[in-house]
């Protein structure tokens, strides 16, 4: 009769655990990013971001502004303001020795950003982004610059990505 009554108590346990499982995962909530039910849309249209003084911040800027107005532009009654700083740096990782040249190199951009609500001032989210680009130097040096903005542009595209990401999650809090 004990073993018999261990098969019941182990089935029952099982159940119970079965049970609790349910319950611990019925308060796990999985949603998109950018959902309608939550808002987060219409609060990312509502962003304005400062003017950065640089080119590489003007394209993060531009990038920032697309994605949170979904194409739309800049809001004209901003809820949000987001102070955005962005800097780049250029340099080469492949040195010939001989020439004392570099035939590669990398560009980092790195963003940067507080974003407050704009009615009191209160801080909801800060932190900064970077992104690695990486780029060939040719012999030419026109072609080495363009090479340069080339990769600036495309880590700039990316910082932008991230940090409006991370403005998104924030706002759907």
């Amino acid at each position: 009769m004990s073993s018999d009554f261990a098969v019941k108590a182990r089935r029952a346990l099982g159940m119970v655990a079965i049970v609790a499982l349910g319950f611990a995962l019925s308060a796990c909530q999985v949603r998109p990013l950018y959902s309608e039910t939550n808002g987060v849309a219409g609060k990312l249209s509502s962003v304005s971001f400062s003017d950065p003084a640089s080119r590489v911040g003007q394209e993060v800027r531009n990038r920032l502004v697309f994605l949170t107005g979904r194409g739309a532009g800049e809001p004209v009654k901003a809820e949000y303001n987001v102070d955005l700083r962005v800097s780049s740096v250029a340099a080469g990782v492949l040195y010939v020795q001989s020439s004392d040249t570099s035939l590669a190199g990398r560009v980092t951009v790195t963003a940067d950003y507080t974003l407050r609500r704009a009615s009191d001032g209160q801080v909801i989210k800060a932190g900064n982004r970077s992104a690695i680009s990486l780029v060939d130097f040719p012999v030419q040096e026109f072609a080495k610059l363009r090479a340069i903005r080339d990769g600036e542009n495309r880590a700039a595209r990316e910082v932008a990505d991230l940090v409006g990401a991370d403005i998104a999650a924030a706002l759907g809090r």
